[in-house]
């Protein structure tokens, strides 16, 4: 027989930052110390997680237990339902026996993040479980200080744009603020590149691969990356 614990443990989004180890809060560490399940978003091919690459130096994992957890890159709503449920399943698992779970996440657990999806899903099939998060630095932010390029001053506006195809879009959110920041701007690169062009700003924008890991890439002069494919955590920020 299945015994289930009294209080469920807490569901905890962690925020570890853009990639610098040493860019997490010590809130972040104290709760990577204190939970006894460390889980961790991976590809399914067995590439490397990055949230788990960026804590490694805080995590001893022969003395945690360790869950990896598969988000398809899919847009199959069948498929990405099945698999959803599947991982809120693996984590409610552990949860209901009491074991408290810290979710890894790159940047912050609640800008345009994994955690967000889960932190709502769980809360429907088990509200008894308390959802928590830890805010982390954002690599909009990461950017902007790698770039040494304040985003705001005074009476700015700021955007953050996931970018797309809709070139329209785009266009009217370079118009439309004095700074922006396209996030997953890897798969539309060559778009926004033409879009500054037109609207004469190519030399107001930089790109940022990965900022501030192990891995960064920098350009300040988007005009040489036409035609490249890059990775996916690519950023652009526009600055007037």
């Amino acid at each position: 027989m299945t015994t289930t614990a009294a209080q469920p443990g807490t569901l905890y989004g962690i925020g570890v930052g853009p990639g610098d180890p040493e860019l997490i809060t010590v809130k972040a560490y104290r709760m990577l110390q204190e939970c006894p399940v460390i889980a961790y978003p991976k590809k399914r091919m067995g590439a490397k997680s990055y949230a788990l690459e960026i804590v490694e130096l805080y995590v001893d994992t022969a003395e945690k237990e360790m869950l990896g957890l598969v988000f398809p890159m899919t847009r199959d709503q069948a498929a990405l339902d099945r698999e959803w449920n599947k991982t809120v399943d693996m984590c409610w698992q552990l949860l209901r026996e009491g074991k408290d779970i810290a979710f890894v996440t790159e940047g912050d657990p609640n800008l345009y993040s994994t955690f967000i999806h889960m932190a709502r899903l769980m809360r429907e099939k088990h509200p008894e479980v308390p959802v928590s998060s830890v805010p982390g630095i954002s690599s909009v932010l990461a950017a902007s200080a790698r770039l040494d390029l304040p985003l705001a001053d005074g009476d700015d506006q700021v955007a953050i744009v996931p970018a797309n195809h809709d070139r329209e879009a785009m266009k009217r959110a370079v118009q439309s603020h004095e700074a922006i920041v396209f996030i997953k701007v890897a798969k539309v690169l060559d778009m926004m590149i033409e879009i500054l062009e037109e609207l004469g700003l190519a030399d107001k924008a930089s790109v940022v691969t990965k900022v501030t890991s192990p891995h960064e890439l920098v350009w300040r002069d988007v005009r040489e990356l036409k035609g490249q494919e890059l990775e996916y955590l690519t950023l652009m920020v526009v600055r007037k």
